[in-house]
């Protein structure tokens, strides 16, 4: 199948966060799979020293706002995908990805449309013809709507499916009413069933009014954002396409996040082993904190950025009085209430509580193997790797009920099959195949609860067998991208048929 995806970033070329891996990972699986696979992304400045064989610099011309606009298409191949790079310098040659000093380019509405239009110009030049077009968030949902709107009967586009996979509804691509005269659509398409969302246009919602199929990251997710809690003001409209709309969890990349394999880690290990490899990291891991090594003290690691969806502030109250039990390792970066709040709580007790507020990866990997126990208390979470991560790695997670973290953590045996919606939203693996109690759930923004949590995750470790019967499950669940993509490649075959 000739697939295209369209994203605004990607390992290992760029990166703010979990859609990166995601969009690198399932592109690369698909493409060992013997899809044909192209990726289209941003040159970012961060591109540059990713780029070992760019090749190509051909002009092409685009029209945003009714201007001419000249942009380079760049070409590098990547293992099994060809990736192919919007070069223009004026969008993208800048120090962030989206912004920066903690603010959005007030442009973003400009760059993202410049994006759209040059992807779509540019598989015209090429002559690659696409089966499926799978677009990633807002920065690339317009195209669902140029392909509708503008390119029908082009004979290398009309012909594809779309597939808009939501990473986090939060992020919606919402700018002033006069941002609409940039994309070349019809004044009569500004309307509240297509484009308009409150008197502004909404890049997310113009794609979700026009992909063929949409798709999240969790099955979970997939209905919670059905509901005016999690829905964002954009419930009606997923509501109204349920019946397109699919939950498919993330996957890990195994060859990147490998106990047996990590460089970083002071023993390498598989389950064969994991009490000794842990032990050995957990003793490393304590040192570089300050920590006295004690074995029989649990260790709770938290890797995450620092916002609020994370639960941090939370994660500190529930933790405050458990101090005596346990010790807590935190590394993340982001909001600088938070960082200043997790820095008093180190500060507060520098005998049990370790904070790096920077992006650390030796660190981050050595949080995962040391860890004991792996703590995610979200306010919502779309689906999250660091469980998985962490599983990967023998930490015990202790979650939220929300999203994609309810989706993979037990605590006891996971729901029978018939617990869940039919029909698209219905993706995860069959309670048959997935694991028993391999963590523990807290309900979310309830401090009360995630120490209860807590409570029971400490009480287990004292368990010895107990214990390591959950590390065993966790470390046995299928969390690789060889299902997920599989179940991708369903999907492109069904979104086709929907044309």
């Amino acid at each position: 199948m000739k697939i295209l995806q369209v994203a605004s970033e990607a390992v290992p070329f760029c990166k703010t966060g979990g859609l990166a891996d995601v969009v690198g990972a399932l592109s690369q699986r698909l493409g060992l799979e013997g899809h044909d696979v192209c990726l289209f992304l941003p040159r970012y400045r961060c591109v540059e020293s990713t780029m070992s064989a760019a090749g190509m610099a051909r002009p092409i011309t685009i029209t945003v706002g009714g201007q001419p606009v000249v942009v380079r298409l760049r070409y590098a191949q990547w293992k099994a995908v060809s990736v192919y790079f919007i070069d223009h310098p004026e969008s993208f040659d800048r120090e962030g990805l989206y912004g920066g000093d903690g603010k959005d380019y007030p442009d973003n509405d400009r760059r993202f449309v410049t994006f759209c239009r040059a992807v779509l110009e540019s598989i015209k030049v090429l002559g690659f013809k696409p089966e499926v077009i799978h677009l990633h968030d807002w920065q690339a949902a317009l195209i669902a709507a140029y392909l509708r709107r503008l390119y029908r009967e082009d004979p290398s586009l009309g012909q594809a499916s779309t597939v808009l996979t939501i990473h986090n509804l939060a992020y919606q691509g919402v700018f002033p009413r006069e941002s609409f005269s940039l994309t070349g659509f019809a004044e009569s398409d500004f309307t509240a069933g297509l484009m308009e969302y409150y008197g502004n246009f909404g890049f997310l919602k113009t794609g979700l009014t026009h992909a063929d199929a949409i798709t999240t990251v969790s099955p979970t997710y997939a209905r919670e954002i059905q509901t005016a809690e999690r829905g964002f003001g954009l419930e009606g409209i997923l509501a109204s396409r349920a019946s397109d709309l699919c939950g498919v969890l993330n996957g890990v990349d195994y060859e990147v996040w490998n106990p047996q394999t990590d460089q970083h880690l002071a023993k390498r290990y598989s389950a064969s082993n994991v009490a000794q490899g842990k032990a050995a990291c957990k003793a490393e891991l304590s040192r570089l904190c300050g920590f006295e090594d004690r074995p029989e003290t649990p260790l709770i690691g938290i890797v995450s950025r620092l916002d609020r969806q994370k639960g941090l502030d939370i994660a500190a109250a529930a933790l405050k009085s458990r101090l005596d039990r346990a010790k807590v390792v935190v590394q993340g970066v982001g909001d600088a209430e938070l960082a200043g709040l997790l820095s008093k709580f180190a500060q507060d007790h520098p005998k049990s509580v370790f904070f790096r507020p920077e992006f650390d990866e030796p660190l981050v990997r050595k949080i995962y193997a040391g860890a004991d126990i792996f703590l995610m208390p979200s306010r919502f979470e779309p689906c999250g790797l660091g469980q998985m991560i962490a599983m990967r790695y023998g930490a015990v997670p202790v979650v939220s009920r929300t999203g994609g973290l309810a989706d993979t953590v037990f605590e006891g045996d996971p729901p029978a099959a018939d617990a869940f919606p039919k029909g698209a939203g219905d993706a995860r693996p069959p309670a048959s195949t997935a694991p028993s109690a391999n963590g523990f759930l807290a309900g979310p923004e309830d401090a009360d609860d995630l120490g209860q949590a807590i409570d029971r995750a400490l009480a287990a470790y004292a368990v010895p067998e107990s214990w390591r019967a959950r590390v065993l499950a966790g470390m046995g669940c299928d969390c690789s991208w060889d299902r997920s993509a599989s179940i991708y490649a369903d999907l492109y075959r069904r979104s086709r048929r929907l044309r």
